[in-house]
């Protein structure tokens, strides 16, 4: 048999190292390769489904923070509001009332909500009346939103009072008080008004109504003309002399029954 060139050569004492080397990288590739197979055919999704990555190596999608109710923004325009208007009596205690236009005072239903705070971003109209002699001003807006309770006008008297003329800023100084049945907060004059003067503030619901005037019976008569919010009626309580009678009636007529019986009796 002839010899292989191959192997009858002498080996380099480095040569024998490397073909190792090699040989031995190419049985551990050899090896990878069915284990390589048998981890793809195992991987699975949480859902049993094979060949996609299990959701722990997946980044969760960011939770969406929840949009905030935009408030109301303060309207600073002067448009006409038909409807508010009309509800303004042509004349009280036979003085003419004064209906100007909403373009020509230059005051939006912005400006005098400044003065009530978060309700005052809920104004959307104003209207403002006069009454020449004897000197009244009226301030009515209409409200947008959830109907206003005349109670919750409480925190803001005292800025309404002085947007319109009052400087005493004692909140004490605003009463709770019925006016042709309905509620309102009233308060007297001060050193920067004229004597007689009372303010008043109300509300019907969807309107906000503002008065001060120097005549307090036309002021209440203004009130009385404008729509409110009727006051609770208390429940009358029986006068002594009713229950004496109810009590006495009773005794009446048990003595009666009682006679009648005995009468009836063999």
């Amino acid at each position: 048999m002839p010899i292989r060139p191959d192997l009858a050569a002498p080996r380099s004492p480095r040569a024998r190292p490397v073909a190792v080397a090699r040989r031995l990288a190419r049985i551990l590739a050899a090896a990878l390769v069915p284990l390589v197979l048998v981890a793809c055919s195992s991987s699975t999704t949480p859902s049993g489904s094979p060949g996609l990555p299990s959701a722990s190596g997946m980044t969760p999608a960011p939770t969406p923070s929840p949009t905030p109710t935009p408030r109301p923004t303060p309207d600073y325009s002067s448009h006409p509001d038909p409807t508010l208007e009309a509800l303004i009596p042509k004349e009280v205690k036979g003085a003419p009332v004064v209906v100007p236009d909403p373009t020509s005072f230059g005051v939006s239903p912005g400006d005098f909500g400044s003065v009530f705070g978060d309700l005052g971003l809920r104004f959307q109209s104003l209207v403002v009346a006069y009454v020449v002699q004897p000197r009244l001003s009226l301030y009515a807006v209409r409200v947008g939103g959830a109907p206003v309770d005349t109670e919750e006008l409480r925190p803001y008297l005292v800025m309404a009072g002085v947007y319109i003329g009052a400087s005493d800023r004692d909140p004490a100084r605003w009463k709770a008080a019925v006016v042709d049945g309905n509620r309102v907060w009233t308060r007297g004059e001060d050193e920067a008004t004229l004597a007689g003067t009372t303010f008043y503030c109300w509300s019907s619901g969807e309107y906000v109504f503002l008065i001060t005037g120097s005549s307090d019976a036309t002021n209440q008569a203004m009130i009385g003309a404008l729509p409110g919010q009727a006051a609770p009626t208390p429940t009358p309580k029986p006068s002594p002399a009713s229950s004496g009678s109810a009590e006495a009636s009773g005794s009446s007529a048990a003595s009666a029954t009682a006679s009648e019986t005995a009468a009836a009796t063999p």
